[in-house]
């Protein structure tokens, strides 16, 4: 075992060289045959279990198979008349994304007209949920849950009275997440890893907002003016705007980076920056590209707590997080829509560890029928774009290789705007345009499954902070009891470790930040992304104790390239009336095509994603007269 304080390892040291990882992985399949002898968490999910999706490990998300259509149908691959073997099915609604909104949007058509009408829900991927999705892990004799997306029910701005009801509908009080939560890792606090590319040298400082700030620096591998200038950001008392008025204080800060207004105005020395290089705020935006004013209103983060500023966010109190995150929504939704599929209709608790049976997605004795990896790559009206007639909507679809096409009455587009321009050409050209312009946030929800969490209880965290990480953030899963599940409540006891990556290109303007770290992400292949892990994994918890060949059981990559919807801010976006900004005109419906997702509604939340989908089926209902 190579030095804990080293930050380089050999392929040995780090366990590389082990089955496990050295399976190659395509869609996140092991290909290669189990060795014999072998534990069952390192031969992979086995017989039926093969081909249940939240057991597959490797590279998931946007896995490698379930994107490539799309990119085809954006570089003109399925351009002009396209031919496709007709099924001879008629639907009612057809909805593309299986995601929550398209799911929403099957159960407000349901409650609008009635559980018999025929749904046809149409996905890319292998499971449902969209960015909902659920892991889990067999190891020692039982289920390990965690988040591949959605982690939880919150926003920065209260429910609708809609999303509210529907999550009371299925049977979800958000007034109960209290009694679930367990205090496993009571006495744990959170920390902050310096890199010694950054730094002085690799340690981890446990303490991160809980010690004051100036025994937190003393213990930090830093220079001493770098030492003496944190601790005087965080702990002085200081006007960095003299002079100006609470509004002109506030306008002043929607106009300059938090990067600008600590270097400038809070004159942070620029060897003190890298502190500050991996900090996510809202949607994800970097300390280059957050507004100060959006990093102000908090009032926590450093530089404001001399400034009188006018106005603050409040947050929603209302929030409910699953052990598999809100992919919990989309199975309750699910086991209300799809009869076989669960047994029976679940609640906020047996929803938890209900089985569910994919065979039974796509049932033609059922009205609601969700169709797993089937890329769509057109939407158009049967001739004029009219409502004269019943069979009035042409979708295509690829799935295994053919192009298959249905009829519908009317379609839901519940996937990302993005792909909307290039699946329907009959689009006008400025709406293609504002569906264009939105570049979402290219995200990486990393979960690694350890043998026990020893090394964290040692080194006395729950939460790391790697500001110039390949991953920005490493958690302990949240600490559950709920439905006859229970997570990790010792440190003897097997767990997941969350880890997050957002990447981008310091220096460029969001968009193209957000467009570089999708490009980046789609060409790195799964064998580097576990490299970066278990390295980083080793360069931090080491000095607990923690041994990466040994402590590592099982990891699953959940690669989102198109992750979150983008958010306009005020240094990005044309300050405009909201009326005016691309989103509203890009989710305009189309004859019989209405668009439900999170990009609808320019904010990346599940209350934004329920909202849109009751949108546009109102739409529909409206257009049709049966309102």
């Amino acid at each position: 075992m190579a030095d804990a304080t080293h930050s380089t390892w050999s392929d040995r040291a780090l366990g590389l060289d082990r089955p496990i990882a050295r399976r190659d992985f395509l869609g996140g399949v092991a290909l290669a045959a189990a060795a014999p002898g072998l534990p069952a968490w390192a031969q992979g999910p086995q017989g039926a279990d093969a081909e249940y999706p939240p057991l597959k490990t490797g590279l998931r998300g946007q896995y490698p198979g379930s994107f490539e259509n799309g990119h085809a149908a954006r570089d003109g691959s399925f351009d002009g008349p396209l031919s496709a073997e007709d099924s001879g099915e008629h639907h009612d609604l057809v909805i593309v994304g299986a995601g929550i909104s398209g799911l929403s949007a099957a159960w407000f058509h349901a409650q609008a007209l009635g559980a018999d009408r025929k749904v046809l829900i149409l996905d890319n991927h292998d499971d449902f949920g969209g960015h909902a999705k659920r892991n889990e892990f067999r190891y020692g004799g039982r289920t390990i849950l965690s988040y591949g997306g959605t982690m939880s029910i919150e926003t920065p701005f209260p429910y609708s009275y809609v999303s509210k009801q529907l999550l009371a509908d299925l049977g979800v009080d958000l007034t109960s997440y209290e009694r679930y939560e367990t205090k496993a890792y009571a006495g744990l606090a959170p920390g902050t890893f310096f890199d010694r590319e950054h730094f002085a040298g690799d340690r981890l400082v446990a303490g991160t907002g809980r010690k004051p700030w100036q025994q937190f620096f003393a213990e930090a591998p830093l220079s001493g003016a770098v030492r003496a200038d944190l601790t005087r950001l965080h702990t002085e008392v200081v006007d960095h705007l003299p002079g100006l008025s609470p509004d002109a204080k506030a306008e002043a800060l929607k106009r300059m980076s938090y990067q600008d207004f600590l270097l400038k105005h809070a004159k942070l020395l620029p060897e003190s920056l890298p502190f500050f290089t991996g900090q996510g705020y809202r949607n994800n935006k970097r300390v280059d590209t957050v507004p100060a004013w959006e990093v102000a209103l908090g009032r926590r983060s450093p530089g404001f707590a001399g400034m009188e500023l006018p106005g603050q966010i409040q947050a929603d109190a209302q929030h409910f997080h699953w052990p598999d995150g809100n992919a919990s929504v989309a199975r309750l939704l699910v086991s209300r829509l799809v009869p076989g599929v669960f047994p029976g209709p679940l609640d906020q608790e047996s929803v938890v560890l209900a089985p569910a049976r994919y065979a039974a997605l796509d049932n033609p004795a059922n009205k609601v029928r969700i169709r797993l990896n089937s890329m769509v790559v057109r939407v158009e009206h049967i001739g004029k774009v009219t409502r004269s007639t019943e069979k009035a909507v042409r979708v295509v679809y690829v799935k295994d290789g053919r192009r298959v096409s249905v009829t519908a009455a009317n379609v839901i587009l519940a996937c990302f705007n993005n792909v909307i321009p290039f699946i329907v050409p009959g689009l006008p050209a400025a709406q293609k345009a504002a569906l264009l312009y939105p570049a979402k946030v290219p995200m990486q929800y990393t979960n690694v499954l350890i043998r026990n969490w020893q090394a964290w209880a040692k080194l006395g965290v729950r939460a790391i902070h790697a500001p110039n990480g390949y991953h920005t953030t490493a958690a302990l899963d949240v600490p559950m009891a709920i439905g006859g599940y229970a997570s990790a409540a010792t440190p003897d006891e097997p767990v997941v470790i969350h880890m997050v990556r957002n990447p981008n290109k310091p220096g460029l303007p969001r968009k193209d930040q957000n467009r570089i770290g999708r490009a980046e992400m789609l060409a790195t292949d799964f064998a580097t992304i576990e490299r970066e892990i278990r390295q980083q994994l080793q360069r931090m918890l080491g000095p607990g104790g923690f041994e990466a060949a040994r402590d590592i059981a099982a990891i699953t990559v959940n690669r989102w390239p198109h992750g979150y919807s983008y958010t306009y801010d005020t240094l990005a976006d044309p300050d405009v009336p909201d009326e005016e900004r691309p989103h509203i005109l890009a989710r305009q419906s189309f004859g019989r095509i209405a668009i439900a997702n999170a990009d609808a509604g320019a904010a990346a939340f599940t209350n934004t994603a329920i909202d849109m989908a009751d949108r546009a089926v109102q739409e529909l209902l409206v257009s049709r007269g049966l309102t």
